[in-house]
């Protein structure tokens, strides 16, 4: 009992003096706080983007692949090297592929025509930032888009490369204000005009990847219109079942080689990627992104605990006599120093909580704007509290100690 009795009375005086110097907590919680709002703040941001990314890749779903004449070196930093360039998939070869491949999917093809167009109607244009693809009927459902209105290209409307257009929201919103229905109207974009048959529903801007900011156009169609080097394709395969995806990239690998001609010892000049590959590579380059927030807030951590044992050095001064009367009744210099530092944490964790709410609603702001779900990073808010901690013992431990080392007839004396 007289082990627990010292201890409550150290946490109940270390209250009292919280309470009595509000200003002063404040402003050192303050500290505190900004430094943990920095920490969970930026790390709850980064989960958001990695959920937006998982989230907008996966609409592509995980039985899907591409087939396409480069690699994709995504990477944030690093050396810089150039990645290497294969030789371009040809239409003859895409429709020859499309042909033969006989496993149990759905094969698209299609080409990129533009990425800085301006799309017209009447007195409104577009930003330059539209892209403009060339695709087939199956196209969409390989890209994971879905139509909110209109309808897919017909198979005339393929084979005769007719001047028809399917839109994404962001196109639909900049172009037509005031609630008009953009279907059967015509867009101009480049020197030919497009009756628009479709329009997709909202992808959101997950990684700012611009899906909402498309135009598709028939497959031949884009052959006659793109300008500059013959356009590379790219073949799309979704499996019928997630399951069956690597066998499904054993049989189009072996065909896409016959149709290349490769001898067997060659290396395949073609490069095979899964829809979610982007995101796994996009997620695993935001961990040095996690770490230079993490720096961040630590070194802000470290000017919060300097702060926090300049104002608590300044506390033991101030307090000198109070220390002084209470070493004369009996308080032994542990009691002194657990005193102090339950301060420290106290005033420690009051800021933490602040800066751990602050943080989750900057991170959460991020993850609204990406269109993801309401984060709750327990893992953060838990390293958010053990971190409060930690900064108040070795920001009072200091100061702690020169309390407890006090000469109690020098204390009272002190004026």
């Amino acid at each position: 009992m007289s082990v627990k009795m010292p201890f409550r009375e150290n946490v109940r005086l270390s209250l009292e003096s919280i309470a009595s110097n509000k200003l002063r907590t404040f402003l050192t919680a303050l500290i505190i706080a900004i430094g943990i709002t920095a920490l969970v703040g930026i790390l709850t941001s980064i989960d958001a983007i990695q959920n937006s990314l998982t989230d907008s890749f996966s609409a592509m779903g995980a039985n899907s692949f591409n087939i396409r004449n480069r690699g994709i070196n995504v990477r944030i930093g690093g050396g810089g090297t150039r990645p290497k360039v294969f030789q371009k998939i040809s239409y003859r070869e895409a429709m020859a592929f499309k042909e033969k491949f006989d496993y149990p999917a759905v094969v698209s093809i299609s080409a990129s025509v533009s990425s800085f167009a301006v799309v017209k109607y009447e007195n409104e244009q577009s930003n330059p930032n539209i892209g403009i693809t060339g695709g087939d009927d199956q196209y969409l459902q390989t890209s994971g888009y879905k139509l909110g209105s209109g309808r897919n290209f017909t198979q005339r409307e393929l084979e005769l490369g007719a001047n028809v257009a399917i839109i994404g929201s962001e196109i639909k919103k900049s172009l037509f204000k005031n609630g008009k229905d953009p279907l059967n109207k015509n867009l101009v974009i480049g020197n030919a005009r497009y009756l628009v048959i479709g329009v997709l529903e909202d992808k959101g801007s997950s990684a700012g990847m611009g899906a909402d900011k498309t135009c598709v156009i028939p497959l031949l169609k884009a052959r006659a219109v793109v300008q500059g080097e013959t356009p590379s394709y790219t073949i799309t395969v979704m499996s019928n079942n997630a399951q069956n995806i690597e066998p499904a990239i054993g049989e189009a690998t072996a065909l896409f080689r016959n149709i290349r001609s490769l001898a067997v010892t060659q290396e395949n000049n073609f490069e095979i990627t899964k829809s979610d590959a982007v995101a796994q590579i996009l997620v695993s380059s935001l961990t040095y992104v996690a770490l230079g927030a993490f720096a961040i807030g630590v070194i802000t951590l470290i000017g919060a605990s300097i702060g926090l044992m300049n104002i608590m050095l300044v506390s033991v001064t101030e307090r000198t006599r109070e220390i002084g009367v209470r070493k004369a009744i009996g308080a032994t210099p542990k009691v002194i120093r657990v005193q102090f530092l339950t301060e420290a944490i106290v005033i420690c964790l009051i800021g933490g909580v602040g800066g751990i709410l602050l943080g989750i609603l900057i991170g959460n702001i991020v993850a609204m704007a990406l269109g993801t779900s309401f984060i709750v990073p327990w893992v953060w808010m838990g390293m958010g509290v053990v971190v409060c901690i930690l900064v108040g013992m070795v920001s009072g431990f200091y100061p702690a100690s020169k309390a407890s080392k006090l000469d109690p007839i020098e204390a009272l004396r002190y004026e």
